[in-house]
């Protein structure tokens, strides 16, 4: 039983390295510039969602936190890193409450990823958008409202896309539904 248990744990350990370094070559893969804010639009919203949709809410958070600010500090954007970490890990907190909550049957468990991206929308568009207030004044900061519901908007359409794809592999809908099991 303590080597199941073990086992368990390692498998998400491993699991969640896997998903931070996913977020993190997401976020980096495919950048497009965004004008005047020195910001880009990048598909790693996707992966921040379904990280904490397979991986459960506490899991998620760490990897979506540290693979999309890993990518920050690689980036240069080393302001940004300790903002995305929490703005992130937070969306994938969410998204993984939402499909243990939800997902009770295939269809709803869609449901609960879509969700799931709806809130990254909001979150990042009003969490970038609070922090940068914060720091830039309100008015600054709008400049980067539109990016981020542009980026939030791929994240969901590229995460619904991708979730099927994920949940087939045996070992990846194996750690989702233990997620779901062991909160």
């Amino acid at each position: 039983m303590y080597s199941d248990l073990k086992d368990v744990e390692l498998k998400k350990i491993v699991m969640a390295a896997l998903f931070a370094a996913f977020a993190c070559v997401a976020t980096m893969s495919i950048r497009i510039p965004t004008p005047g804010t020195g910001g880009y639009i990048h598909p790693g919203d996707a992966v921040v969602i379904l990280a904490g949709v397979i991986l459960g809410p506490v899991w998620g958070l760490l990897a979506a936190g540290i693979g999309s600010a890993l990518a920050d500090l690689i980036g240069g954007y080393f302001f940004y890193v300790p903002i995305t970490f929490v703005i992130k890990g937070i969306v994938a907190f969410m998204a993984g409450v939402l499909y243990q909550k939800v997902g009770k049957t295939p269809r709803s468990r869609w449901m609960a990823v879509v969700l799931g991206g709806v809130g990254d929308i909001l979150l990042v568009t009003g969490g970038y958008f609070l922090c940068e207030s914060l720091i830039y004044g309100a008015a600054a900061s709008a400049a980067s409202v539109p990016a981020n519901l542009i980026q939030g908007v791929s994240g969901l359409v590229i995460g619904i896309f991708l979730y099927p794809v994920l949940i087939a592999v045996p070992d990846i809908r194996r750690v989702a539904h233990e997620s779901k099991v062991h909160v």
